[in-house]
C-alpha cells in the first residue's frame, strides 16, 4: 500500500498552491529606495546596479508618480549632494538637494504615497562616516544626536512623513522623537534602523551615495557575529519611541527579521540592500539564475521572515509581476 499522508496533495496545481499559501506579497507592502544627485541634468546610471539612477529633481518627481501609481507603499529618499564638509552642513540646508527632493515629492505624491527621507549624515560628510568626528577621529555619538535633530526637522518641514534613522548612533530615537514633538511635529513617523549590520554588501550603495568613506563603521553598526545585542537595541528604540524598526540587510539576517517580528509591537521593516539587488543582477545577467524568479523568491522570503515592510530596489518590477 502506498502511503496515507500525502502532503503534494496541496501542490498539485497552480490553484490549489495559491488556495493554501501562507504567505502573500503586495505592492503596498513594497518601499522603493531613490537617489537623487545635486547639478544632474539628466539621470545618471549606477554602473554597480544596472537598472538604477541617480535621479534630477524632475525625474525623481516623475518616478513617485510612477510608484503612486503601481500601488506600492512609499518611497526612501536619499540625497547626493555636490558638496560636502565635516559636519554635513548639506543635510539640514531647507535648499540642500534632499530636502528640495523631499518638497517636490510630497508636493506631487504626498497624499497617495508614504514619502520617506534617509536621515543620516554619511552622504553629507567629507569623512563619509554617519556622523561627526572628534579631535581623536571617532565618532562622537552625543554631538551628532544635535545633528540628527536639526537635520529631522528640516525633513519634516521638507514634508517627509517617514525619517528613517539609519546612523545607529546611542539614543538617536529618542532624541530625534524629543526634537519633533518640540515642533510640533508630533505626527512624523519614526522608522529607526534598528539592527544595522557592518557588511560587505554595502559597497554598490557607495558608489550611488557617491560615498567619500575610508575604513569601515565596524564601531558603531552592529558585528554579524552578533544577534542578542540586536534584540537589545530593538527593544531600545521601541522604548525610545519608534513607530517602526528595521533590520539591514536583509536576506542574511533573515534570523533577526524572524526574531524581530516576534518580539516587536510595532511593524518590522527589512532592507534587501544594494549587493543583494547586484548579486541577482550579476547572477542573472550570466544566465546561471532565472532573474524574475529570484527576485520574487528573494523578496517572498524576506515577507515569510516576518517583514511586514520591505525596502527593495525591486519595489516597481515585483508590483508589475504581483
Amino acid at each position: 500500500m502506498g502511503p496515507v499522508i500525502r502532503p503534494q496533495r496541496l501542490r498539485q496545481s497552480a490553484a490549489i498552491r495559491r488556495l493554501v499559501a501562507q504567505t502573500r506579497l503586495h505592492p503596498a507592502e513594497l518601499v522603493l529606495p531613490v537617489f537623487v544627485r545635486e547639478g544632474a541634468s539628466e539621470p545618471l546610471a549606477i554602473s554597480a546596479m544596472p537598472g538604477v539612477v541617480q535621479h534630477t529633481v524632475e525625474s525623481l518627481v516623475a518616478e513617485a508618480i510612477t510608484a503612486a501609481d503601481a500601488g506600492i507603499g512609499g518611497i526612501m529618499l536619499f540625497g547626493v549632494p555636490s558638496t560636502k564638509d565635516a559636519v554635513g552642513s548639506g543635510a539640514d540646508d531647507p535648499d540642500g538637494i534632499l530636502n528640495v527632493a523631499l518638497r517636490a515629492v510630497a508636493d506631487a505624491v504626498g497624499d497617495r504615497l508614504v514619502v520617506m527621507a534617509d536621515l543620516c549624515l554619511d552622504e553629507f560628510t567629507d569623512h563619509g562616516h554617519c556622523g561627526v568626528l572628534d579631535d581623536a577621529g571617532r565618532v562622537d555619538n552625543d554631538a551628532t544626536l544635535e545633528r540628527y535633530a536639526a537635520m529631522g526637522l528640516a525633513q519634516a518641514r521638507a514634508g517627509a512623513q517617514v525619517l528613517g534613522l539609519s546612523g545607529m548612533m546611542d539614543g538617536q530615537v529618542a532624541y530625534v522623537r524629543a526634537a519633533l514633538d518640540a515642533e510640533g511635529f508630533t505626527d512624523t513617523v519614526i522608522l529607526a534602523y534598528s539592527a544595522k549590520y557592518t557588511s560587505g554588501l554595502y559597497g554598490p550603495f557607495r558608489e550611488a551615495v557617491q560615498s567619500s568613506l575610508e575604513g569601515d563603521r565596524a564601531t558603531y553598526q552592529q558585528d554579524p557575529a552578533n544577534a542578542t545585542e540586536s534584540l537589545r537595541e530593538l527593544e531600545l528604540d521601541i522604548a525610545e519611541g519608534a513607530d517602526i524598526v528595521m533590520v539591514k540587510p536583509a536576506m542574511p539576517h533573515l534570523d533577526i527579521v524572524a526574531a524581530a517580528a516576534e518580539l516587536s509591537p510595532v511593524p518590522v521593516a527589512a532592507y534587501q540592500i544594494s549587493g543583494e539587488y547586484s548579486m541577482i543582477e550579476a547572477a542573472s545577467a550570466q544566465g546561471w539564475i532565472e532573474r524574475d524568479r529570484a527576485i520574487m523568491e528573494s523578496l517572498l522570503n524576506i515577507r515569510r521572515a516576518g517583514a511586514q515592510i520591505i525596502l527593495t530596489y525591486y519595489a516597481l518590477e515585483a508590483a508589475a509581476l504581483l
